[in-house]
């Protein structure tokens, strides 16, 4: 190749790749531009958003909307803030989430290593749970609930997620451990280990990326989750999208946006950070279940 030809190879590849960023630019300035103008106007006072132009920074920077969306703001009849909202959110996620990830570990553990007649109808039946619209599940989980007494408790709504997401997480595992070689279970077998011990001992402790996965997924679900939380929930047990939506639809006194952007941030954050901190080991989990061998 001439010295003219790679010459013009090079300026092509230059020019491609100056594209390329060009447009990834130009997608992130989109994809971003509405989660600038909730930070923005959250540090504005609400007598400068009505003024207009959402876009430009604030004239006076003020943290008061945020502390009105955690402690005082209007949420229904309550000026309780957020606060109580986000932990009744905390303390539903964290239980739904690792109950329905170590179900989930189970049922793909006893699906690929503990074969049975029938494994694969049954894997079936629980796939199909991933594409059960939520609204169809509505009225017979709220007649359950109502049997055993759980309507209206944050352990309902734990009930309800972790089952809901069981299909999804045995998903996840049954492909993972798929390709986790079977001589290992045989092995321990042999040597007297029990069924909860080969769990235990030999497929938890190189399970870590896919864990991370269903943490991930279930726990994005859950807290983002505003149907099953406005139909089953109480007065004590409303989680934080239930609250932050009567915070936006309140009747009562002045639309304060700022402390709705606020508010609306303060939902979103906990899934941003987990993103953030985790999100590579979310792709390379499922890349790790993806493939065999």
């Amino acid at each position: 190749m001439s010295a003219a030809s790679q010459d013009v190879a090079t300026r092509n590849g230059i020019f491609a790749r100056a594209l390329i960023y060009a447009v990834l630019i130009l997608f992130a300035v989109y994809y971003l531009l509405p989660l600038y103008v909730m930070v923005v106007n959250s540090l504005k006072p609400l007598d400068e958003i009505r003024q207009g132009n959402m876009l430009a920074l604030p004239q006076q920077w003020t943290i008061a909307p945020w502390l009105s969306a955690w402690s005082t703001a209007q949420i229904g009849v309550s000026p309780t803030g957020l606060k109580p909202y986000f932990l009744n959110s905390v303390m539903m996620v964290v239980p739904a989430v690792a109950l329905s990830t170590i179900l989930g570990a189970l049922n793909g553990y006893v699906l690929t290593k503990w074969r049975f007649k029938g494994d694969n109808i049954v894997f079936g039946l629980m796939l199909l749970a991933c594409f059960i619209p939520f609204q169809i599940v509505l009225i017979p989980s709220a007649r359950i609930l109502g049997l055993t007494g759980l309507a209206g408790t944050i352990t309902g709504l734990v009930l309800i997620h972790a089952i809901y997401g069981l299909g999804f997480t045995t998903l996840f595992f049954r492909n993972y451990y798929e390709a986790f070689p079977t001589e290992l279970v045989r092995a321990a077998q042999i040597d007297g280990a029990s069924f909860f011990q080969i769990f235990r001992r030999i497929l938890l402790p190189s399970s870590g990326p896919i864990i991370v996965v269903t943490v991930i997924w279930q726990f994005t679900n859950i807290w983002n989750d505003f149907l099953f939380g406005s139909s089953f929930s109480g007065f004590n047990s409303i989680p934080l999208t239930v609250a932050l939506n009567n915070l936006v639809n309140s009747s009562t006194g002045v639309k304060e946006y700022n402390v709705h952007f606020a508010g609306a941030i303060l939902a979103a954050l906990p899934t941003l950070i987990v993103y953030i901190v985790s999100g590579r080991y979310f792709v390379r989990g499922l890349m790790a279940g993806a493939v065999k061998g």
